[in-house]
C-alpha cells in the first residue's frame, strides 16, 4: 500500500522562487506540491478548496505580508507553516513574530545568488516539510541527497565511565529544535535570576541565535546571551549556542567554560545536541541535568544517555506539550529519561534538582 504524500502549498511573490522550491520538494516521493501562490490572497481562494498539510509561507510579499496571513490562518483554521525568508538578523524581530503567530520553522532564503543557495539546502527544505506536517499545531488568536548522519564521535570522544571529577557547582544542558522557540521562552521566563548556568542548543539558521538571546535577555530574570568561545560559565546565566557552530562544556580544574567548535553536522545539526549532552556527560557527569524538548529527529538522544550512564539527572518533554515529539519520543525510547514532564513543570524540575543539596560526586 502507498502510503499518501505531504500536499504543500508554496506562498511567495517570486515565480522563479515558486519554480525552484516546487522543483526541490517533488524530488522527495513523500512530498507533493499541491498548489503555489503569488499572494495571500490567491492562496486563501485555494484554501477555501482543500486543505494542505504544509504551507511554505514568504514574509515579505506585496498586498500583505506572510506574518499577517500566518496569524489568520492560525486563527481560522490551524495547518503547519513554514516561514521561507531572505529576511536577515536585522529583520530577526519578524523572525520571532512568525514563531509567536505559530510558525513551526523558519529556512533562510538568502537574496544573492537565491537559485543556487537553495539548491544548496534542498535537503533541510524537505526534512523541514516532514517536521511541520508532524507538527502540533493549535488555534491562536489573530495578532534527495541525503548527508551522511554523523554521531558525536565526529566532534569529541565518547565519555568513559569513572573520569567525572568533583566540582562544587551543578550545571543544565538543554537541547530543543523546532517549537523551541517559543518552548525555550516559556521556561526560562518562569526561572529565578539565582538559578544555575544552562547552556542550550536550539537548531536555528546562521545569524538568528544573536538575536533570539538578545530576544530571551530582554523578558528572562537571568541573564541570556549567545556563546563565546572561552568564557566561563555562571550562574544565573543562560548561554545560546551559536548557529552552525557546536557547542561544548568543558572544564579547568573545578571551573566550567564554554568552547565553540567548528566541525561537521552531527545527527545532521550544527549546533548539535548530542555534542553538547556528551560533553556534558564528559565533564559535569552527576552534576548535570540533561534536559530534551520539542523537536524533529533524534538529535539529543544518544547524549541523553550517555549523561544518565553518567550519573546525570535527565528529563524529557512529554508529548501533550510539544509541538514535535520527536527528539524527546527517542530519548524516551533509548532509556535516556528519568521522568517525562510537561513543559510548564520543567523550571520546577530545574530548581529542585539544583536546590536538592550539595552536587554529587561522579567518582
Amino acid at each position: 500500500m502507498i502510503s499518501q504524500k505531504l500536499r504543500v502549498l508554496i506562498v511567495d511573490d517570486s515565480a522563479s522562487v515558486r519554480q525552484i522550491l516546487t522543483s526541490i520538494l517533488s524530488e522527495d516521493p513523500e512530498i507533493e506540491v499541491m498548489a503555489t501562490a503569488s499572494d495571500p490572497f490567491a492562496a486563501a481562494r485555494r484554501l477555501q478548496n482543500e486543505l494542505p498539510d504544509v504551507i511554505l509561507l514568504d514574509i515579505e510579499m506585496p498586498r500583505m505580508d506572510g506574518i499577517t496571513f500566518l496569524r489568520k490562518i492560525m486563527a481560522q483554521h490551524p495547518i503547519p507553516v513554514i516561514m521561507c525568508s531572505s529576511l536577515t538578523e536585522d529583520g530577526s524581530d519578524l523572525m520571532f513574530q512568525a514563531f509567536e503567530a505559530g510558525a513551526v520553522d523558519i529556512v533562510p532564503k538568502p537574496r544573492i545568488d537565491t537559485r543556487q543557495a537553495l539548491l544548496e539546502s534542498s535537503g533541510r527544505l524537505r526534512e523541514a516539510v516532514k517536521s511541520a506536517a508532524r507538527a502540533r499545531v493549535r488555534p491562536r488568536a489573530e495578532r534527495r541527497l541525503i548527508e551522511k548522519k554523523l554521531t558525536a564521535d565526529a566532534i569529541i570522544p565518547p565519555p568513559v565511565l569513572g573520569r567525572s571529577r568533583p566540582t562544587t557547582e551543578r550545571i543544565v544542558c538543554i537541547g530543543a529544535s523546532t517549537g523551541g522557540t517559543e518552548a525555550l521562552n516559556d521556561v526560562l521566563e518562569a526561572l529565578p535570576a539565582n538559578c544555575p548556568g544552562i547552556l542550550i542548543v536550539q537548531h536555528m539558521p546562521q545569524g538568528f541565535t544573536a538575536a533570539f538571546a538578545r530576544r530571551l535577555d530582554s523578558v528572562c530574570p537571568m541573564k541570556v546571551k549567545e556563546a563565546e568561545d572561552g568564557e566561563p560559565v555562571q550562574p544565573g546565566h543562560a548561554y545560546i549556542a551559536p548557529g552552525a557552530r557546536h557547542m561544548l562544556l568543558q572544564r579547568t580544574g573545578t571551573r566550567y567554560h564554554i568552547a565553540i567548535k567548528d566541525g561537521p553536522p552531527v545527527s545532521r545539526h550544527r549546533p548539535s545536541v548530542d555534542v553538547l549532552f556528551r560533553s556534558a556527560a564528559q565533564y559535569a557527569g552527576a552534576n548535570a541535568l540533561g534536559v530534551i524538548m520539542t523537536g524533529m529527529g533524534d538529535d539529543g538522544a544518544r547524549g541523553l544517555l550517555e549523561m544518565r550512564k553518567l550519573g546525570a539527572a535527565t528529563r524529557a518533554q512529554d508529548e501533550e506539550s510539544c509541538v514535535v515529539f520527536g527528539m524527546p519520543k527517542e530519548a524516551i525510547g533509548r532509556g535516556a529519561a528519568e521522568k517525562v514532564v510537561a513543559l510548564n513543570q520543567i523550571p520546577r524540575e530545574i530548581m529542585l534538582w539544583y536546590q536538592a543539596g550539595q552536587p554529587a560526586l561522579a567518582d
